[in-house]
């Protein structure tokens, strides 16, 4: 009982087994889960009538509309993320699983709401605009490939050793 816990003992893995326990049993998975795909269906919406904005000077206010929308999904799948993030690691934010990820985040945050507020008090022409949505959808989709990659990591790590891990995880919950 008094001796220190030990890492796990493959360094590629994400979660130790508790974390992973937690990530599996928790309803914020599955909203995280739900809200990702949503989110990215309506950033590629999104992206057409801006492009088509863009391309044709026409559709602003769809656009707009649709980057509303965006920035909506964003927000509410940056709480509820990190409402996951304190379930599985016990932090909001930055835990060291996703450090980088949640850096990205950041800046995809801060260039949607830029557009927002640029839109709100017409602090940019609406081509302008337009191009601050197109940078904030180019870093979310560079944030997106973070978490797509992340995500493979653990179901690879996760394959390659479940029985392996649920026996460590079960010897540590006996002593």
């Amino acid at each position: 009982m008094g001796e220190p816990r030990k890492p796990p003992k493959r360094g590629s893995d994400l979660y130790t087994p508790e974390q992973r326990l937690r990530r599996d049993s928790t309803i914020w998975t599955m909203v995280q889960g739900v809200l990702a795909p949503l989110q990215f269906l309506a950033f590629a919406l999104s992206l057409v009538f801006v492009i088509n904005f863009l391309a044709n000077g026409t559709g602003y206010s769809a656009a707009v509309i649709s980057i509303l929308i965006k920035t909506l999904f964003l927000l509410t799948i940056m709480v509820t993320g990190a409402i996951w993030e304190k379930v599985v690691f016990g932090r909001y934010l930055f835990a060291p699983a996703f450090f980088w990820e949640d850096v990205v985040s950041m800046l995809v945050i801060f260039l949607h709401v830029a557009y927002v507020v640029s839109w709100l008090f017409d602090l940019q022409a609406p081509r302008e605009q337009m191009w601050l949505a197109i940078a904030a959808y180019s870093v979310y989709i560079v944030n997106a490939a973070q978490f797509l990659l992340k995500l493979r990591a653990a179901r690879v790590g996760s394959t390659r050793g479940d029985a392996e891990l649920g026996s460590e995880f079960a010897v540590e919950v006996s002593r």
